[in-house]
């Protein structure tokens, strides 16, 4: 097995002195720096009682004494639980209780959330070539079965059985090899680091890829569009994100009277978490002047299990093909499928978790004997071998006894130019499942909804368009940006009829 710090070690014995992050506060490290960073903090950690096997909780939100603690714990021979630290103290309790880790840190330099967490569980603050942070010793509980397993990643908005994700060394370096060889990345690229590194886009996808190549990243504690805009104009030169932050950061362009980024620097584009319309992905790399290319993936895969590689103005809106070294099929008789084609997505390759920690009966119905790991999205494959998502199986909706998949109706609305983005979800509502859709406006804009109507009348059948709509100038997401379709409801409970 080859451990993701050889990622670091490569780099420091090939290019020491060269730039291996940044971040929000002022941080400025080479290889070596970050090399010599995260060998003071796994000797704090060894102090405090952190052994081999041991899981190590880490509250955070990105910066560089968090990627130190990565490799710390690493060094250990230890799991890395990476938390953000924006998550409730019931969210943290439940992962606390289930994983039971030896350590927690907390990267209170760059959180105020973080703080809270320290202040809860009494920690005392370290300081060091890491930077400063918190830190709460707890008991060492070595797991031999983790011997192979480098992250534990709790996935987001799980309720009952906890399920964390077990990725092993050989997953984190498979796709974050597959990430920078997708992206041709060079040790001369700066890649923008705001997917936060409690989400396997922004810790595989970004941070390892970065590391694998030797190129910089640029750590953003938080997203925000004009701190985006002002890096691409500055810098930055490849741009992984989700649709959202493409959302924002246009709109936030328009509102400064530019209908183009025109940025000196960027070259690589990606979108990853929703499939693109096509006028949408035509608007978006009118206003990047690149192609928006896409890709498919989620925490059990260690990000990508398929992209797209397209020039400038394809027409391709699918997730691409399968990245190299995977396996992809569908499974058209599985709950949601159609039996002609479309249906369950199943993956297989080198990048698939070993399974959930200690929950074998989540992990058996996940993966099959034979590998394939059952995504619990519904897709199609063309005839170009381009994988296309329609949608979450979960999330499917029926209405009328027609199925109704929310990216579809979310491409209509948001082809609308007053719409930012958009989420479509069902509510069962007099024995049929009604299609209700969530559109964020700009401040001070406004719609007709009528006129909105008409617009998606135009584009989809009519058991598809919403029974209702929704508007507010923002929609409650997770730190990622990703939309958090499970607390629609209760955030716009006042509007529904």
């Amino acid at each position: 097995m080859a451990r993701i710090e050889t990622f670091l070690a490569d780099q420091v014995a090939a290019r020491p002195a060269a730039i291996a992050l940044t971040d929000s506060i002022g941080t400025v490290w080479s290889y070596a720096d970050l090399d010599a960073a995260s060998d003071a903090l796994a000797a704090r950690l060894q102090e405090a009682g952190v052994q081999a096997n041991d899981r190590v909780l880490m509250l955070s939100e990105n910066c560089g004494a968090a990627v130190a603690a990565l490799f710390a714990a690493w060094k250990l021979d230890a799991v890395i639980i990476p938390v953000n630290a924006r998550q409730t103290e019931a969210e943290v309790k439940r992962i606390l209780d289930h994983a039971t880790p030896a350590a927690v840190l907390m990267t209170t330099a760059v959180s105020k959330d973080a703080i809270a967490h320290a202040t809860r569980f009494g920690a005392t603050e370290q300081s060091g070539a890491f930077g400063t942070l918190h830190m709460a010793p707890l008991a060492s509980n070595p797991d031999p079965d983790l011997h192979d397993v480098a992250v534990l990643l709790y996935t987001t908005g799980t309720t009952g059985d906890p399920k964390g994700v077990m990725l092993t060394h050989d997953n984190i370096r498979f796709g974050g090899i597959a990430s920078a060889n997708l992206r041709k990345m060079t040790p001369d690229d700066i890649i923008y680091g705001v997917l936060p590194l409690t989400h396997v886009f922004g810790l595989v996808s970004v941070l390892s890829g970065c590391f694998y190549t030797g190129a910089r990243v640029q750590q953003e504690a938080r997203f925000s569009a004009e701190v985006l805009y002002k890096a691409v104009m500055n810098g930055v030169t490849v741009l992984p994100a989700v649709p959202q932050m493409h959302a924002l950061v246009m709109q936030y362009t328009k509102e400064q009277g530019l209908t183009q980024l025109n940025s000196p620097s960027l070259r690589y584009v990606s979108s990853g978490g929703a499939p693109l319309d096509p006028a949408w992905k035509r608007k978006a790399e009118a206003f990047y002047g690149l192609p928006l290319q896409n890709g498919f993936g989620m925490t059990e895969t260690s990000s990508g299990a398929s992209a797209t590689d397209n020039a400038l103005g394809s027409a391709d809106i699918s997730v691409g093909p399968k990245t190299p070294g995977t396996e992809i099929r569908i499974d058209d008789q599985a709950p949601g499928g159609n039996g002609d084609g479309e249906g369950e997505v199943l993956v297989r390759g080198p990048h698939v978790m070993k399974g959930y920690y200690r929950n074998p009966a989540e992990t058996q119905k996940a993966l099959d004997a034979e590998g394939w790991l059952r995504t619990g999205d519904l897709g199609k494959i063309d005839a170009q071998g381009h994988l296309h998502i329609l949608g979450r199986s979960k999330e499917l909706i029926i209405h009328g006894g027609f199925n109704v998949y929310p990216p579809e109706v979310e491409a209509a609305l948001n082809d609308h130019p007053q719409v930012i983005q958009s989420a479509v979800i069902g509510r069962m509502k007099d024995g049929d499942e009604q299609v209700l859709a969530f559109v964020q406006i700009a401040e001070g804009d406004s719609i007709d909804p009528a006129e909105l109507r008409a617009f998606v009348g135009e584009r989809l059948a009519g058991y598809k368009r919403p029974s209702q709509i929704i508007f507010g100038t923002s929609l409650p997401a997770a730190p990622t940006g990703k939309i958090l379709k499970h607390k629609l409801l209760d955030s716009f409970a006042d509007q529904l009829g």
